[in-house]
């Protein structure tokens, strides 16, 4: 951190964060580690720690035993010190979480329902926020915020199946509404983003600084991370590996480019199963196929891994990330297959690529990483973003590239 310039409050903020994100990181940690590692005097650290104490935020776990003299006192944050609630909108689901402080989710509702309406979204979150309150799964007076994981252009997408009346989520002011129903702080982001600052601060990230994120829910979507933090480019629109253009290799439109997410997402497997006359109409339908729609969709996904691992060697070539990681609301077994045919052609291909990682978080992945934006804000984490405060999902996609239908 660079305290240039910085005046005494700044520089104790600074402070503060340093103390906070060491404990996050590396709890349990002692008052003596912490010191070393940020380089602030022993009796700093004392301070900021007595404060963070006094607020609830840290707790004094035990003392180390079997060393010389006074047994360190380990620190740890404290899972009542905060809570935050984190929602995943898609078009095929709404999924709300409860979360502590350490990101151990304590309560969940889910809807698996397609196409929900901006209105029956809101009722639902109403219902959702005094659920958890009524159970008392959170401490309202310690609640940091709502996190929404929504996709951009959400009524905007011509995705199969989608309802005329669907288009209500275009201008749709989802932050108002949600401000409507609570006063606490609202965070918004792009739900592949957030998948990805879930995988930071609970997943791999942890031990992987650089990665690139891609989420297989009803549609493809993906997220750059570099050095800890989230790169969203000039746009804003870094990671958007549903529209990497692609050729179709059979087909009437063979030799033609579209987007890879017209060719990969649960939409188009579950549509690619109905085709073939398999009742299929969501996630937990593929763990139930028989034999025959197994097969079927173990067909799918190796013929889309030769796609994907094309993908992943020129992320690999233009980014140069540790990893790719995979996750969303395809199930775990079906994305552990994925992933042993990529690597299968990643290898044939004899391409350098990243290693290839299922995420850690997988189908709650997008609404736990939506509880992480209020909870990084209150820890004051290198992850957390100011901007998430005012974002609003983007709308007005170009109409040559607002499609994501039916493969010929």
């Amino acid at each position: 951190m660079n305290y240039s310039g910085a005046n005494g409050e700044q520089a104790a903020a600074l402070n503060r964060a340093m103390v906070l994100n060491a404990i996050h990181r590396g709890a349990p940690i002692s008052r003596a580690e912490i010191a070393s590692q940020s380089r602030l005097t022993k009796q700093t650290v004392t301070r900021i720690v007595e404060r963070l104490l006094d607020e609830g935020l840290v707790m004094e776990a035990r003392r180390r035993q079997g060393l010389r003299g006074q047994p360190a006192i380990e620190l740890e944050i404290d899972p009542e010190g905060v809570f935050a609630i984190g929602a995943n909108i898609d078009r095929d689901h709404l999924t709300v979480v409860a979360v502590d402080a350490a990101g151990h989710i304590r309560g969940r509702i889910h809807h698996e329902e397609r196409f929900i309406l901006p209105s029956t979204f809101v009722t639902l979150m109403e219902g959702a926020l005094s659920t958890f309150l009524r159970r008392k799964v959170i401490q309202e007076h310690r609640l940091a915020g709502i996190g929404l994981a929504i996709p951009d252009w959400l009524g905007e997408v011509d995705v199969i199946g989608r309802p005329p009346e669907y288009s209500a989520w275009k201008g749709f002011d989802v932050r108002q509404a949600l401000a409507s129903v609570t006063h606490h702080p609202i965070f918004i982001d792009n739900d592949a983003n957030a998948a990805a600052l879930g995988e930071i601060e609970y997943g791999l990230g942890t031990e992987i600084r650089s990665f690139f994120y891609i989420l297989v829910n009803a549609c493809l979507g993906g997220s750059l991370v570099i050095d800890g933090a989230r790169h969203k480019g000039a746009s804003g629109l870094s990671g958007e590996i549903g529209w990497l253009p692609v050729a179709l290799d059979d087909g009437p439109l063979a030799g033609q480019s579209r987007p890879l997410g017209d060719q990969f997402s649960l939409f188009i497997l579950l549509d690619h199963l109905q085709r073939q006359g398999i009742e299929a109409k969501t996630p937990a339908d593929l763990l139930t196929l028989d034999a025959h729609g197994r097969q079927i969709v173990s067909t799918w996904l190796k013929r889309f891994a030769v796609k994907l691992a094309d993908a992943i060697i020129d992320i690999g070539m233009v980014v140069d990330p540790e990893a790719v990681i995979i996750g969303g609301r395809l199930p775990v077994r079906l994305l552990d297959e994925l992933l042993v045919h990529v690597h299968r052609e990643i290898a044939d291909s004899g391409m350098a690529a990243p290693s290839l990682h299922r995420a850690a978080g997988s189908e709650d992945a997008a609404a736990l990483g939506a509880a992480a934006m209020p909870l990084s804000h209150k820890l004051c984490l290198p992850s957390s973003e100011a901007s998430q405060q005012e974002r609003v999902p983007l709308s007005g996609l170009p109409p040559q590239r607002a499609t994501l239908v039916r493969p010929a």
